[in-house]
């Protein structure tokens, strides 16, 4: 394993190095916040493949292989489709916005009155989706090292917190593309193709398997509208995505690179089914499917390349969890902690804001790993954070872009019924029942509509004001008073 382990230090040490590199380019709130907002294609399309692709996309991915076969893709397949909606419907006008998080948003739509509720729900998705990915660094450390759970949570999750606090954005971002491009080696290159040669190749994986394990719906279809309601959705109006698109340099960039990424998505859903129907068939008595991945790793690569696959379950985990924690960062010091003691200062300077933001990742990192410590099961953590974020503010932010009438009394409706609803079902169905999501977003949808209806409508210079960010004007023109009747 020495070699092995040698792979995993010197990833380990390069991510440090990156973000040690990226603390001297983030010189302001924009460069530290959203990478001053000059990401390319290239590394547009690398990092946002490299966020929403994480630890539960790779892990969990060949989990759901191992259980359902190929039809265990549709958790990560729906990711895909929701960033490919995002970017194709969505990133160009969310990109000229010239925002910081999806609360800024609501507040120039609806005129500056739904930030700190709205704040409080993102605040706790985004946390909850940091936690989620800080537990699996226990998997994936106990594989390498065979480290104490605690141990290894506090070690994987030291680093992250360590290269987001120095760099920002710009370190998460270079950290990201690192990540991208030993996942795409790591699993599709190798993984991959190792393990369908050693269960056989496809026929003899088809003669020793029930064929429900070929079947594309064999997860069923319940299953997979779930899955399209908190996954697909859930893409479209996550801050930790919004804050990626905000990199973007251009509307191009946001548009025909996040394209390229949903695209990747797609081959990746694929890739992480196969491989775990390729372990049922090597390991058919596995009692827990998301053992799969690291048994199969474990036990069937070479020396070198377990090494390689196994940084790519790190670099997987590593990339959702410093995006989750930077964007859980950005709501609590912008759009919580800044409202409620007033408007930031007016003589407080660029370098102050900097340091103001690396303050609140280091204070939400540790939040983040004491959590994670205190919890134990992922899949609850991480469906509790896509049902608030669905239920919450899907039909807010959504109603804001797509419709005219919705108001800013409408929008506190929604957030305030949809999330409430959301945890009375939670608490009343279960966690991980279906029920929470969809009678929450359907409450949601109930309460945005009918309480717009009856209330004034959106003051004309607001939504004139908003037309024109949304149109790429500058944000101190959009802000400008202008009359009713334009």
């Amino acid at each position: 394993m020495a070699v092995d382990y040698t792979v995993i230090v010197l990833y380990l040490v390069g991510m440090l190095a990156m973000g040690w590199w990226g603390m001297r380019r983030a010189k302001s709130k924009s460069e530290f916040l959203v990478a001053g907002r000059r990401l390319g294609p290239a590394l547009y399309s690398g990092t946002m493949a490299a966020i929403v692709l994480g630890g539960a996309s790779t892990i969990g991915g060949v989990g759901l292989g191992y259980k359902y076969g190929l039809s265990g893709a549709w958790m990560v397949f729906t990711i895909g489709l929701g960033l490919l909606a995002l970017s194709v419907f969505f990133s160009a006008r969310i990109a000229r916005l010239k925002v910081y998080t999806v609360s800024e948003m609501l507040d120039l739509r609806y005129g500056g009155r739904a930030g700190v509720i709205s704040g409080l729900v993102m605040w706790a998705y985004t946390l909850m989706l940091a936690v989620t990915s800080t537990i699996a660094y226990a998997t994936i450390f106990d594989v390498l090292f065979d480290l104490d759970r605690i141990v290894a949570i506090v070690i994987g999750g030291s680093i992250v917190v360590a290269y987001s606090t120095l760099g920002g954005m710009w370190s998460i971002t270079l950290t990201d593309m690192v990540q991208f491009v030993v996942k795409t080696i790591g699993v599709l290159l190798l993984l991959l193709p190792i393990a369908v040669v050693k269960a056989g190749g496809f026929a003899e994986m088809k003669a020793k398997l029930p064929t429900e394990y070929f079947d594309p719906l064999g997860i069923g279809g319940e299953t997979i509208f779930t899955y399209v309601l908190i996954y697909t959705f859930g893409m479209l109006i996550g801050q930790d995505i919004w804050q990626r698109v905000f990199t973007a340099r251009s509307d191009r960039t946001a548009r025909w690179g996040g394209t390229v990424a949903g695209t990747y998505c797609l081959v990746y859903a694929l890739a992480g089914a196969v491989i775990g129907t390729a372990a049922k068939v090597l390991y058919p008595g596995l009692g827990n499917p998301d053992d799969a991945f690291a048994t199969i790793v474990k036990d069937e690569l070479p020396l070198g390349v377990r090494g390689l696959v196994l940084a790519a379950a790190l670099a997987a985990v590593m990339s959702t969890s410093s995006g989750a924690l930077i964007a859980c960062a950005t709501v609590a010091n912008n759009d919580i902690w800044s409202r409620l003691r007033g408007a930031v200062r007016p003589d407080a300077d660029a370098h102050d804001e900097v340091r103001g933001n690396r303050v609140f990742i280091l204070i939400m990192g540790v939040v983040v790993i004491a959590t994670a410590i205190a919890l134990n099961d992922v899949v609850e953590a991480l469906t509790v954070a896509y049902n608030l974020l669905v239920g919450g503010l899907l039909v807010p932010i959504l109603g804001g872009l797509l419709w005219r009438r919705g108001t800013a009394q409408g929008a506190l409706a929604s957030v305030i019924v949809g999330g409430l609803a959301v945890i009375g079902l939670m608490a009343s169905f279960g966690i991980l029942a279906n029920e929470p999501v969809y009678y929450g977003l359907l409450s949601s949808l109930v309460a945005y509509v009918a309480v717009s209806l009856l209330t004034k409508p959106t003051d004309a210079a607001v939504l004139a004001a908003w037309r024109r960010r949304l149109a790429g004007r500058s944000p101190e023109l959009a802000s400008e008073p202008v009359p009713a009747h334009q």
